[in-house]
């Protein structure tokens, strides 16, 4: 590896990109990014907020809530500095060493929403194929156990990334593709080889997004097949019902990334706009609906919300 062609006098900065054909339409863009993170903060909060009030909540499933809620939080705050920075102040400019930080932060987090979806798919087929030693399979530390090897997997497998992306030279043009920093986009810019580097982060992205989404994929298939032995249909739309949820947040999640992974590959000669917006949609719509489709499932969720709503004096109806 070379060293970046970098010094204290002339710190190498990267060029965040905007949605470009806006022009000065971009100001407006605000209203809904800013729409988006408040809804994303206020809900996640509110989730975490009742369930940690609420002693009969604090069953593995709404635990695993709480671990959704926070990886929702974390992906929101960590693209939204630069957003600001490019549709706000008009600054595109980042300095390298923030650039790195985001870009771990946002794989990091991401990694840990997949990882939290797949002991959700684990918890719902826990619950599904024996229900009577559910308890005891799950205990709380347990689920603490599986909380902390989810953290120490993304954390570790994405650490040495920052110091490996550091120890490259970049020339020319140094304009990245989105409005914050991810690992594929920075990666491109470098001069020097980089064989190491993509080797590393396909392996990650194998170990982590790739693995989860098969487990993610097995699990069901298990739910399925214990599902189809139930004897009677009510049973079985019953025991279904309580997965909705979730495969609402997994398809949120994975079905904006199956995209982009498509278009990257496919869709060479498609409008930029189209690989940006969906972009925005992988890293913005989770935190956004995740909230409100536990919510409106989930029952006791939306009777404690309901009450909190009620104790802060706003009416229902609205």
């Amino acid at each position: 590896m070379t060293v970046s062609n970098q010094t204290e006098d002339s710190p190498l900065l990267f060029i965040l990109r905007d949605i470009p054909g806006l022009g000065s339409a971009h100001c407006w863009l605000l209203i809904p990014l800013g729409s988006m993170y408040l809804i994303s903060f206020l809900g996640n909060s509110t989730i975490l907020a009742v369930i940690w009030a609420g002693p009969g909540l604090h069953a593995p499933m709404y635990l695993f809530l709480c671990m959704l809620a926070l990886a929702d939080l974390g992906l929101s705050a960590s693209t939204l500095p630069s957003m600001l920075s490019v549709f706000l102040l008009r600054s595109r400019a980042v300095r390298a060493e923030a650039c790195f930080a985001q870009l771990f932060s946002i794989h990091t987090f991401s990694v840990i929403e997949s990882a939290v979806l797949l002991a959700m798919a684990f918890d719902r087929f826990v619950a599904i194929w024996n229900p009577l030693r559910y308890a005891s399979i799950l205990t709380s530390s347990t689920v603490v156990k599986i909380g902390l090897a989810i953290i120490l997997r993304s954390v570790s497998l994405h650490l040495p990334l920052p110091f490996m992306l550091r120890q490259l030279s970049y020339c020319g043009a140094k304009g990245l593709s989105h409005s914050y920093c991810v690992h594929p986009d920075v990666l491109k810019l470098a001069c020097v080889d980089t064989h190491i580097n993509s080797a590393y982060g396909l392996f990650v992205l194998l170990s982590t997004l790739g693995l989860d989404s098969v487990l993610i994929l097995l699990s069901y298939a298990m739910i399925l097949k214990t599902v189809l032995s139930i004897a009677t249909w009510q049973e079985r739309l019953k025991a279904l019902n309580t997965c909705v949820s979730h495969i609402c947040a997994v398809l949120l999640f994975y079905t904006p990334l199956l995209s982009l992974s498509m278009i990257h590959r496919f869709g060479k000669k498609m409008a930029p706009q189209v690989y940006l917006l969906l972009s925005y949609l992988h890293f913005l719509l989770p935190p956004v609906l995740n909230p409100v489709i536990y919510s409106v499932k989930t029952k006791e969720i939306r009777r404690r919300v309901a009450g909190l709503v009620q104790r802060k004096g706003l009416p229902l109806g609205l």
